[in-house]
């Protein structure tokens, strides 16, 4: 039963709302207002319409007086569409107001004067006036006025002249009494009914906006919670980062002296063990890089050195120093220049970290094959560009790995990840590298065919990135540091079908 009730409320709300003009249905109190004064001029006339059609059963001889008061409460079904076509509520307010009045006032005239069975009809003229205005003070007095203006004329025209006869029997008067009382009882229950739905309505709203505020409160608490963790967290960092570096470079470095000193005596077996040493200080130490050099991107704290670089010199540079590596898993390893390269000013230092990061995966995963970089200098949407493709032959990724391939510790499978070693964090690295220089990365894989993994670079480093200038000696003179906005956008990694 609530059920259908509900459903009949909100089929009635759409009903009424399609009257309603957009500029009214555009504030909460005009649309209520507003859907009051529908429901009583779209159901209103039903139960007014009983008193003129008691009159004309009830009076033995129904003149025109009947006529004039059917037609005037029906013409409150005009109303709602020329709201709905010109709008002004407040004047449709006072004509509608001032029909009611009419109407009350005509009927009193002619059949009883002021004992008239349809006087009680009067005490719904102000409860409209509080439904169809609401706390409009001026509009308030304005229908006072009104109608003290028409009640004066009614009593003039009572004192003035005679009120016309009627011949209807006292037996017939106390029925429309009945029937005008019980039908004005019924119409203002009607409108108490319909308001009471609104308040709950309202109640609602206001009950769901207070929980909105609350969730919008405890977010913001989270926000500023979360702001200070990050805070902390770049703190921790800057302060481990030497703390950290300092005593691998040292194991590294002495590890290193004992190396040359175990090869100078000719002691194989304890060359062998430093050289593990040397190379786990080494992955330790890219390692610890890696992870702060995440974490300083992430806390908008990563800064650019732009300067003026010749690219094909600095990615041969950088595929030169894999040529060992590629070798050793019997790899042919190659670079192809397409056209003139020139210079592009960027971070050289990070554009090799994250070409190298690329490069070494492709060695990696590659046995017997062959790994191809070339590099093309081209013209894109944001101008010129740099687009470094490494193609390999090796093991290929998985569709369904792709899309997380540049998360954080997600860089491979677990057979993978045994087999090969890794931590999955040097993709994310590069990713995140290529798009702090205002660039990107997209790769296309066939499992047992290879992968493609191709870089993008604009030849001139994004000046909405935090930029420090950079002499052309060499010497990193900070000219200008505009901090990063660490909750810019992210674009999506592109991706595309293997060939």
């Amino acid at each position: 039963m609530n059920n259908r009730l509900q459903l009949s409320l909100i089929m009635l709300n759409r009903l009424v709302d399609w009257f309603i003009p957009a500029e009214l249905a555009a504030d909460r109190e005009s649309r209520k207002q507003a859907r009051m004064f529908l429901i009583s001029h779209l159901f209103g006339p039903f139960m007014g319409n009983t008193v003129p059609g008691g009159l004309y059963l009830l009076d033995p001889t129904p003149g025109y007086p009947v006529a004039v008061l059917a037609v005037s409460i029906t013409a409150f079904w005009v109303f709602p569409f020329v709201l709905r076509a010109l709008g002004r509520y407040n004047m449709l307010v006072l004509l509608s107001v001032q029909n009611l009045i009419f109407c009350i006032l005509w009927s009193c005239y002619f059949y009883g004067g002021v004992g008239s069975p349809t006087l009680p009809w009067v005490l719904t003229i102000p409860l409209l006036a509080f439904f169809y205005l609401g706390p409009n003070p001026s509009l308030r007095l304005t229908v006072l006025a009104l109608f003290a203006a028409n009640f004066a004329v009614f009593a003039a025209l009572e004192i003035l002249f005679d009120p016309p006869m009627n011949d209807m029997p006292s037996a017939s008067v106390q029925g429309l009494g009945i029937v005008s009382t019980v039908a004005a009882s019924l119409y203002v229950t009607m409108m108490a009914f319909y308001y009471a739905k609104i308040l709950a309505s309202g109640a609602e709203l206001e009950n769901e906006m207070k929980r909105h505020l609350a969730t919008a409160t405890e977010l913001r608490r989270a926000a500023a919670e979360s702001e200070r963790a990050g805070a902390a967290k770049a703190e921790f960092l800057a302060k481990m980062s030497h703390e950290l570096r300092t005593p691998l470079n040292a194991v590294i470095g002495y590890s290193q002296m004992l190396l040359e000193d175990a090869d100078a005596e000719g002691d194989k077996q304890s060359a062998a063990d430093l050289e593990k040493i040397h190379a786990a200080g080494h992955h330790l130490l890219r390692l610890v890089n890696e992870v702060l050099d995440l974490s300083k991107i992430e806390a908008g704290k990563m800064e650019l050195f732009a300067e003026d670089v010749e690219i094909g010199s600095l990615i041969c540079d950088v595929v030169d120093s894999f040529r060992t590596a590629a070798q050793a898993n019997g790899n042919e390893l190659s670079l192809t220049l397409e056209g003139k390269l020139g210079s592009v000013r960027c971070d050289a230092k990070k554009v090799q970290q994250a070409i190298a990061q690329i490069v070494d995966n492709a060695v990696k995963f590659t046995e017997n094959g062959r790994v191809t970089v070339t590099v093309a200098r081209t013209s894109g949407e944001r101008g010129e560009q740099i687009v470094i493709a490494v193609r390999d032959t090796g093991i290929g990724i998985a569709q369904s790995a792709i899309p997380n391939l540049f998360e954080k510790f997600s860089g491979g499978d677990d057979t993978t990840s045994t087999k090969y070693g890794g931590t999955g964090l040097g993709l994310a690295l590069s990713l995140k590298l290529c798009r702090l220089m205002g660039g990107d990365i997209a790769v296309a894989s066939e499992v047992g065919a290879g992968s493609c993994f191709t870089i993008t670079l604009p030849t001139l480093l994004a000046t909405s990135l935090p930029v420090v200038e950079a002499a052309e000696e060499g010497v990193q003179a900070l000219v200008a540091l505009a901090q990063q906005n660490p909750g810019a956008p992210t674009p999506n990694v592109p991706l595309t079908d293997a060939a």
